[in-house]
């Protein structure tokens, strides 16, 4: 039985990194509009990480214009990544991020791994 449901989940993806909570990240994915492809990026924080196998993906929050928060998430296996670029990482204490939904400004900065807190 697992061999079946092994042989019908989706490879995983090589072109997405080992992500951490905190981590700022930019998403390359294609976009498909009518009969022509291209790529849209997306940059922002990683504020969860689900695993599951082909269940597996993971959120990205960045402030738009205005100070209007997006959240998108992306499936960890989807062939429609392109590519996940890790440009910096945080020191976090929490799995989940959700506090920096209600924070704005200087109070919604991540201190970097090198610094001490």
């Amino acid at each position: 039985m697992n061999e079946k449901i092994r042989a019908l989940q989706a490879a995983p993806n090589p072109n997405v990194p080992e992500l951490n909570p905190g981590d700022t990240v930019s998403v390359h994915v294609k976009i498909k509009e009518g009969d022509k492809e291209r790529i849209q990026e997306f940059r922002g924080t990683v504020i969860r990480i689900r695993k599951g196998g082909a269940q597996a993906n993971f959120t990205v929050r960045r402030v738009a214009s205005h100070g209007i928060g997006v959240e998108r998430t992306f499936p960890s296996r989807s062939p429609s990544l392109d590519k996940v670029v890790v440009q910096k990482g945080a020191r976090v204490r929490r799995a989940q991020l959700y506090f920096l939904r209600g924070l704005r400004g200087k109070r919604a900065r991540l201190h970097g791994k090198s610094e001490g807190g």
